[in-house]
């Protein structure tokens, strides 16, 4: 078994949440018992046409490793038939999206033939719902260091993801790289959001004139909180906390991800102290309105 990673901390410590009168209204537990369950829920990803989500947990059982994707179908207007991805190795496999064109699923994993540490991957989603191979996404993107969290913006020519590579500002940082015509390539740092901390797990919003991004202060022993950031035409400028009741200083909130099947919906991992099924469970709310402008991506 490879080292565990600083990140399993992240994922697994349980931490209390004070509330919010101002906060966003959440919808509630996103799959109660199928999805959501005593274990923890990280990332949950819808594909475009609703039928399907797919998230990670680093410790549910039944999957062949630690870290692993899982899925559930849509059947009879809810989510049923949890699995484990046949994407899964041995390793750590996780931090998975659907593009938004429901194309391709990518996802980090530290299976072997990678560059080091943890890799971003895609794999094809075919027509049938069955995936294809799994595709490193090459050294212009992954390096020694480890890479989290791909997300495919709306038009599938950018790619944002948060690496510790050297000559960052920080620990993890985001970063957005572009389509070529052959792969993602060049990435730069996001304009205006990276600090010493750790920034990842980030979701653009409103074509990416807005974003949501995870903070972590101080490594493995910090809350995780999710921010929310505006283009003003050149950087974003982070605006505050995103305002929801469980999003706080002292709790463990991450993985804010668009539903592509829903546009005015996202999805987060947290935990409400008065509605949670376990560890890290995956919440259902409105996309926030923001006032951003174009320029930043």
């Amino acid at each position: 078994m490879l080292p565990v990673s600083r990140r399993v901390a992240l994922l697994l410590a349980l931490a209390g949440a004070a509330g919010s009168a101002w906060a966003l209204a959440a919808f509630g537990i996103e799959g109660r018992g199928v999805v959501s369950t005593a274990d923890s829920e990280i990332r949950g990803s819808v594909r475009p046409d609703g039928q399907r989500i797919v998230w990670g947990s680093p410790d549910r059982k039944g999957g062949p490793g630690g870290w692993d994707l899982w899925q559930a179908d849509l059947k009879d207007g809810r989510w049923q038939d949890a699995r484990p991805l046949p994407l899964n190795t041995t390793g750590k496999d996780f931090d998975p999206m659907f593009s938004a064109d429901g194309k391709w699923l990518y996802f980090f994993s530290d299976r072997p033939g990678g560059y080091g540490g943890d890799d971003l991957y895609r794999a094809e989603v075919r027509a049938d719902g069955s995936y294809g191979p799994a595709r490193n996404l090459g050294a212009t993107v992954n390096g020694a260091g480890n890479e989290w969290a791909p997300t495919p913006g709306f038009d599938g020519t950018t790619l944002m993801f948060s690496s510790d590579r050297a000559g960052g500002a920080g620990k993890q940082d985001l970063y957005v790289a572009r389509w070529d015509g052959r792969g993602f390539a060049k990435p730069q740092p996001l304009p205006g959001v990276n600090t010493a901390s750790d920034e990842f797990d980030a979701a653009f919003l409103d074509h990416g004139r807005a974003l949501v991004y995870a903070q972590s202060v101080d490594g493995n022993a910090a809350p995780i909180q999710l921010f929310l950031a505006e283009c003003d035409g050149k950087a974003y400028v982070t605006r505050g906390p995103l305002p929801l009741s469980f999003n706080t200083d002292t709790g463990y909130t991450m993985s804010p991800v668009p539903d592509w099947s829903k546009p005015k919906e996202m999805l987060v991992s947290g935990a409400a102290p008065e509605l949670r099924m376990g560890g890290r469970d995956l919440y259902r709310l409105a996309v926030p309105a923001t006032q951003g402008k174009d320029g930043c991506i």
